[in-house]
């Protein structure tokens, strides 16, 4: 039995990863700090603070899971790519996996991000591009991805490593791009961006999360894009956010500055993840926005 242990499940991208996790055939148990979850067949929810060692440790033993999917992060937005909390989860993912080792863990994926890459490239591969990150957040993203792997290779463990990048869908932040475009236009308000020219590998959450289980229930190591690979101005993605409400004359491109150190293009190859999960992408950017339009008006009401 393929019994998984999944931190960060009540958060965006773990939440999606629980119907790919059943549908795979694993036993799914479900970590979350808030003690009610929604029930859920074939999930096992357990309250957790994994920044409590002994608590994790117990946790884990009680458990004894085969796999680990460790989503547990800092992602407040405005703040996670400059908090300190990210030192701190290094520390604790590390106490979480040696402990994941010590209780018969055999295979784990942890979360990455396209933050450890150097955007200067545009492009970035796993085998080719630099992981040179110049934020907090990239930087204990990569020292974790190090530690991981040498950490792995001592204890005996299979380990993978997703590099996500631009996401979007249900239960994204209100304060992300395509949320907040979409709750301005379904409210009839102003949609203010910035010149929209910038480049992105922007992915439906579902994608990403499907994308993620797939690299778990592999045999693949290592770090693996889990990208779309395809090349997107953020001008195209608000103006399909503006069509499919029906609200085009609300998009205000241009209305505030962009930032000073924008990278023009940050694009992640997924030639490995295609080549080496059999995973595929379901939604195109049209369906994926309308999806997305789709689940917030039923929040709004």
């Amino acid at each position: 039995m393929k019994r998984v242990l999944l931190t960060g499940a009540s958060g965006f991208i773990g939440s999606h990863c629980m119907a790919p996790l059943i549908e795979r055939g694993f036993e799914v148990h479900a970590v979350s700090t808030q003690s009610r979850q929604p029930e859920q067949p074939g999930v096992t929810w357990h309250a957790c603070d994994l920044f409590q060692n002994e608590a994790a440790d117990a946790l884990v033993a009680l458990v004894r899971p085969t796999h680990l999917l460790h989503m547990a992060w800092y992602v407040v937005p405005g703040k996670l790519i400059t908090s300190e909390i990210n030192f701190s989860w290094v520390a604790a993912s590390m106490e979480l996996i040696k402990s994941f080792a010590r209780h018969g863990g055999e295979r784990l994926l942890v979360s990455g991000s396209g933050y450890e890459y150097d955007w200067t490239y545009g492009y970035c591969g796993e085998k080719r591009t630099p992981a040179a990150p110049d934020t907090i957040y990239g930087a204990c993203k990569q020292a974790l991805h190090l530690l991981v792997e040498s950490y792995s290779q001592s204890a005996g463990l299979s380990s993978a490593w997703g590099r996500m990048f631009f996401l979007y869908g249900p239960r994204e932040h209100r304060q992300r791009l395509v949320s907040s475009v979409i709750l301005s236009l379904l409210a009839g308000e102003p949609a203010k961006c910035s010149h929209g020219r910038q480049i992105r590998d922007y992915m439906h959450v579902q994608d990403v999360a499907d994308g993620l289980v797939a690299v778990l229930d592999s045999s693949a190591t290592g770090a693996i894009n889990v990208s779309s690979g395809q090349a997107t101005t953020l001008r195209e993605i608000v103006l399909t956010i503006g069509h499919e409400v029906g609200r085009p004359e609300l998009i205000q491109l241009g209305a505030i500055p962009a930032r000073a150190n924008d990278a023009h293009l940050v694009v992640g190859e997924n030639e490995r993840l295609l080549s080496e999960t059999g995973w595929t992408q379901r939604y195109d950017l049209a369906a994926g926005i309308r999806q997305t339009i789709d689940w917030w008006r039923t929040q709004e009401r």
